[in-house]
């Protein structure tokens, strides 16, 4: 790639998200980063070329469409890196993605499709490690703040000479901000297709279904009990931990979170440990009213999601949810914020917390940072990446890309928490994603 023009093209720069993370860009990159802004409209291009001003100003800006096979193989065939906010994915991202593939072109995107990363691994990982370019899937807030944490507590664990990751557990503890417009749509588009497709909802329904040698994985996740409390808890993912009296629901963006730390864990010959069992859930306190606020999101969400899958239902919800290309002005993006803790106990007994969390409105300031690093981590550092293929920003550029958040003011720290050994109360008899 030494003789490339440019270190990384910004596709889908126009729009919300994408805008956020040029003006990070343009912050971040030093002059020696070659930066390029693509995306259908050179006119809204060089109006934002223009609207970053400084060195940006020199930045070359490149008009092509997601449908435009050659076009995209041109540009990819140009850059170290290319990184493409241009959802829904499993739309408008396949011939980018393959563009990339073919031309041994890093690539960075933000979904959170588990459609979409399986259609990937399916076709282009193989052509990808032929050329040498990573794919690298899920650089924003699903899924770096999960997959990082859960690499760093592991690392640590190693460290420690304390075995491997059991039973382990992200819990939301707080989160101020909005989803965006894109996240939406994307969550829209599989909705549709699952509903359509048996082979889709096959898919949705494998907590293992991204894993490239699923024959060597479990052939299922933990299940809740049988009978009427078994069918109550699928439903109403709800519980309270008997130990700290505090009441857990379902946390939205689990179900694809889980999948790709379970996806770094194979990737990397389960190096975080063939009895991790893990799962995402939200925090809501041991108050009189947590149960009812639990049990609320959890109706909640799953109103959306059966919502979205109907197309009467469907145009109701869209009449509420954001839009792609909107978002939140900088007054509310400026108040965000998230908090999270992984708990895990090892194959040892020994047990460990990682807080995780930045003060960024997560799904819009916070995830132009995260994924802006991750593309700078990609065209910059030595020794990047670490593998060729599909990958995960974990196994991609794990501590790299870890370091460069905490420069930014995101926090990844671990702690052991055991004292003289002992376990935590068994948590078993819940399913593993606790959806």
């Amino acid at each position: 790639m030494a003789a490339r023009e440019l270190d990384i093209v910004l596709y889908g720069a126009t729009g919300f998200v994408g805008a956020l993370t040029a003006e990070h860009l343009a912050r971040r990159a030093g002059p020696e980063i070659r930066v390029a802004l693509a995306g259908r409209s050179r006119s809204k291009l060089e109006a934002l070329r223009g609207e970053l001003g400084g060195r940006a100003a020199s930045w070359e800006v490149v008009a092509v469409d997601a449908t435009d096979a050659p076009g995209l193989r041109a540009l990819a065939a140009r850059t170290r890196v290319l990184a493409s906010t241009v959802g829904p994915y499993l739309t408008h991202g396949a011939e980018v993605v393959r563009a990339c593939a073919e031309e041994g072109t890093h690539y960075a995107d933000l979904t959170g499709e588990v459609l979409f990363v399986r259609w990937s691994l399916d076709e282009v990982d193989a052509r990808a490690r032929e050329t040498g370019a990573a794919i690298v899937h899920a650089c924003g807030f699903d899924s770096i703040p999960s997959d990082l944490g859960v690499l760093t507590t592991a690392e640590r664990v190693a460290a420690d000479g304390e075995g491997t990751l059991g039973e382990t557990t992200l819990l939301v503890r707080s989160m101020k901000g909005g989803f965006s417009g894109g996240t939406v749509d994307s969550a829209r588009q599989q909705a549709i297709t699952a509903r359509s497709d048996a082979s889709a909802r096959r898919v949705l329904a494998d907590a293992y279904a991204l894993s490239p040698r699923r024959s060597e994985e479990p052939s299922q996740g933990r299940r809740s009990p049988a009978g009427l409390l078994g069918r109550l808890r699928r439903l109403v993912p709800v519980d309270r931990d008997p130990a700290t009296g505090r009441w857990t629901g379902p946390f939205v963006m689990a179900s694809f979170n889980t999948r790709i730390v379970r996806l770094s864990n194979t990737l990397g010959d389960w190096s975080y440990g063939r009895e991790l069992c893990y799962r995402e859930v939200t925090d809501f306190g041991s108050g009189p009213m947590s149960p009812l606020m639990a049990s609320g999101m959890a109706v909640g969400l799953g109103g959306v999601v059966a919502g979205l899958s109907f197309t009467p239902t469907r145009a109701v919800l869209d009449r509420f949810l954001p839009r792609p290309g909107e978002g939140p002005g900088p007054e509310a993006r400026a108040a965000g914020r998230f908090r999270m803790d992984i708990r895990t106990t090892t194959t040892t007994g020994a047990r460990y917390r990682t807080r995780v969390g930045a003060d960024y409105d997560p799904g819009y300031g916070g995830t132009a940072i995260m994924f802006g690093e991750a593309a700078l981590a990609l065209a910059t550092d030595d020794g990047i990446p670490r593998r060729t293929g599909v990958c995960t920003p974990a196994t991609a550029v794990g501590d790299v890309l870890t370091d460069r958040l905490r420069a930014q003011g995101f926090t990844f720290d671990v702690r052991r928490e055991d004292i003289g050994g002992g376990t935590e109360p068994s948590r078993r008899g819940r399913t593993e994603e606790g959806e």
